[in-house]
């Protein structure tokens, strides 16, 4: 297969990752580096109707770079997605950390091959923020000692995103287990077991509308994915950051226009330390070029 240069991500692209299916790992991957177009498929997250001029760019670029016809696939579904590039039914997708982690396993020739770099042009500056987050109006309820805290969310009803996400389950998750000294993260998603209920909106966007529309008492989700609709109010790096609703924002916020969330805690998540724990890494800023 040809190369595929990292300048492709010049289009822009908010994602944490770009792997790829190896071609000698099984019958379907060897099978894609003779086939005429490429498949890339997309977590929920960046499925959403405002993520597709991005995923556009993303597929004209992967084109340029082959020479291959490429075939986008949105999905509802976390594991869609990881099934899908373990399988090699996509040759190519845009996910996190935690979700290559499932599909390396599930096919060790799936493989990472470029990530994002911040506003430098490189990795040093290349982060994101995952948030444990409830409703403005009832977040004084959760201060101690006059600041935000998580010591009061047990027995809440939590929503994660997916337990194959990263920023949406794996960062928070951790968070709240080091705060509660819980063993087992296992009972973070369960409901009745740290918390009253749990349930998990498949996207960031779909456990954020969980929160605000009173369907959750707190709720894991990042920045990345709630940019296009809505804006931080204040510093969004630290707890206390403030997430407001845009007054046109579209589904599936259209129903919770203007409303607002408060940080208990911001985790900042570098790029860089899911590439060091992967033993991968590439800058985006090199004019080489990474074999698929």
């Amino acid at each position: 297969m040809k190369s595929l240069k990292t300048s492709l991500f010049a289009a822009g692209i908010l994602g944490l990752a770009l792997t790829a299916a190896g071609c000698s790992s099984n019958h379907a991957a060897g099978d894609s580096a003779k086939a005429k177009s490429l498949t890339v498929v997309f977590l929920p997250g960046d499925s959403a109707k405002e993520a597709g001029p991005a995923r556009t760019a993303l597929a004209h670029e992967i084109s340029k770079a082959t020479g291959k016809k490429v075939d986008v696939k949105t999905t509802t579904d976390y594991n869609v997605a990881i099934q899908a590039i373990s399988s090699g039914k996509a040759q190519l997708a845009l996910m996190g950390p935690d979700s290559y982690i499932q599909a390396h396993k599930q096919n060790a020739a799936v493989a990472p091959i470029l990530t994002y770099s911040g506003k430098s042009g490189t990795l040093k500056d290349a982060q994101y923020h995952s948030y444990v987050m409830v409703p403005k109006d009832k977040a004084s309820q959760y201060k101690v000692n006059g600041k935000y805290s998580l010591q009061k969310i047990k027995g809440k009803r939590m929503s994660f995103v997916s337990n194959t996400s990263t920023s949406g389950f794996a960062i928070p998750a951790g968070a709240i287990a080091t705060a509660f000294k819980v063993s087992n993260k296992d009972d973070l998603q369960q409901s009745g077991k740290f918390f009253s209920k749990v349930l998990f909106g498949g996207s960031h966007q779909g456990s954020a509308v969980n929160l605000l529309k009173g369907d959750a008492d707190v709720a894991a989700f990042d920045d990345m994915d709630l940019v296009s609709y809505g804006k931080f109010t204040n510093d969004s790096t630290k707890a206390g950051a403030d997430f407001k609703v845009n007054a046109n924002a579209p589904a599936p916020f259209n129903s919770v226009r203007g409303k607002e969330s408060i940080a208990l805690a911001a985790i900042q998540f570098k790029t860089n330390q899911s590439l060091l724990t992967q033993k991968w890494s590439a800058s985006l800023t090199s004019t080489k070029s990474l074999n698929v």
